[in-house]
C-alpha cells in the first residue's frame, strides 16, 4: 500500500488550470449529500478537486474535508486548484480502498459524508500520456498509481487468449472478445503491441464494420475492460464500500458515481445488503440534458445515495 501526505511540490504545473475536469452532477451530490456546519467530510476520490471545490463554496462553515486520490499527478493538480481552500482539506495519495487507514493518519474516528467519483479526469483522458484513450498514440500504460509495476502492455503481451476473453467479456461487456482476443494474439506474434493507436486498429479491425457500435468507438469497451484489470478497479470498489459505513457518523450519507454499468451494480446491491445503510435513492441520479449538452462524458453517470441508519436505544436503558 502507497499512502502519503501531499505537500506542496507541483509535478504538474505545466497543465491548463483553465481548462480543468468538469466534475458531474454536482448539484445532484451536495443536495444529497446535505453537509451541515461544523461537518468533517471525505472525498475518497479527490480527481482535480471538482467536487470538492464545489462543497467547501457552497458550504464554507464546515470543518474539514480529507481528500485522497491514487493518481499523483492529478492530486498535485487538485492541490493547485483547492489552494484557496487549503487550511480546510488533508490531501493524501492513496486507494479508497484504505481509506480508514487514511482516516486514522488523520485522527478521524467517522465523518459525516463520503463522496465517491469512479470516473476518469479530463487530465487523465487528454494530458496524462497514459493510454487512457486510444484518440492519441500514447504508450499503453494505464495505471493511476505509477509506482505499481505491471503495465497494459503487460497484459496485452503476455496474458492467455482465453484470460484476455474472459477479461474483455467481464470487465468490457463486448460481444465481440473472442474475435478481438484471437486478433491480439495473432498481431502479437509477430511483435509486441506498445500503443494504443495499434491496439485500437486491431479491435476495431477484428470487430466486422456493419457490428460497429453507432455511438462509441469499437475500441472503447476493450480499453475499459483493461484499465479495470489493470487498476483492479472492481475490487478496490467494493473494499471502499464495505469500508465506508463503518466510517460514516450515523445519519451521515455517502454519494457514489458511476459510470459502468457493472460498478453500478456493485454500489445497488452493497447499499441493498447492507443492513447499516438505508437507500436514499431508490433508483440512480441521471444527469439532466442541459448538462450532457454542456459536458458530453456525463452522459453515463449514474448517482446513487445511501444514509448510515440513526442509532436506536432500547426501550428502558
Amino acid at each position: 500500500m502507497r499512502l502519503a501526505m501531499i505537500s506542496s511540490r507541483n509535478t504538474a504545473s505545466d497543465y491548463r488550470l483553465d481548462s480543468i475536469h468538469t466534475p458531474v452532477l454536482v448539484k445532484e451530490v451536495l443536495g444529497n449529500l446535505v453537509p451541515k456546519k461544523g461537518g468533517v467530510y471525505l472525498d475518497a476520490t479527490l480527481g482535480l478537486g471538482g467536487h470538492t471545490k464545489a462543497l467547501l463554496q457552497a458550504y464554507p462553515d464546515i470543518e474539514r474535508v480529507i481528500a485522497l486520490d491514487w493518481d499523483e499527478e492529478a492530486l498535485e493538480l487538485a492541490k493547485m486548484r483547492l489552494e484557496p481552500f487549503e487550511s480546510k482539506i488533508s490531501f493524501y495519495q492513496s486507494n479508497f480502498s484504505n481509506l480508514e487507514v487514511v482516516l486514522s493518519e488523520e485522527g478521524v474516528t467517522q465523518v459525516d459524508g463520503i463522496i465517491m467519483d469512479l470516473g476518469l479526469s479530463s487530465f487523465q483522458l487528454d494530458e496524462s500520456g497514459r493510454g487512457f484513450s486510444f484518440m492519441r498514440d500514447e504508450p499503453l500504460d494505464m495505471r493511476m498509481d505509477r509506482s505499481t509495476t505491471i503495465l497494459a502492455s503487460d497484459m496485452i503481451n503476455k496474458l492467455p487468449e482465453d484470460r484476455l476473453v474472459q477479461l474483455i467479456q467481464l470487465y468490457g461487456e463486448e460481444p465481440w472478445a473472442k474475435k478481438i482476443a484471437a486478433a491480439i494474439v495473432a498481431k502479437r506474434q509477430d511483435r509486441p503491441i506498445f500503443s494504443t493507436l495499434e491496439l485500437a486498429t486491431i479491435v476495431k479491425e477484428a470487430i466486422p464494420k456493419r457490428f460497429h457500435p453507432r455511438k462509441i468507438h469499437p475500441a472503447t469497451r476493450t480499453f475499459q475492460a483493461i484499465r479495470i484489470a489493470i487498476n483492479r478497479e472492481f475490487e478496490n470498489l467494493t473494499c471502499a464500500l464495505e469500508a465506508s459505513y463503518r466510517v460514516l457518523s450515523p445519519g451521515g450519507r455517502i454519494c457514489v458515481i458511476s459510470f459502468h454499468s457493472l460498478e453500478d451494480r456493485i454500489v445497488k446491491h452493497f447499499f441493498r445488503g447492507c443492513k447499516e445503510l438505508e437507500v436514499v435513492t431508490k433508483r440512480p441520479v441521471r444527469p439532466s440534458r442541459d448538462e450532457i449538452t454542456s459536458n458530453p462524458r456525463s452522459r453515463s453517470a449514474k448517482l446513487r445515495v445511501a444514509q448510515r441508519v440513526m442509532q436506536v436505544t432500547e426501550v428502558g436503558k
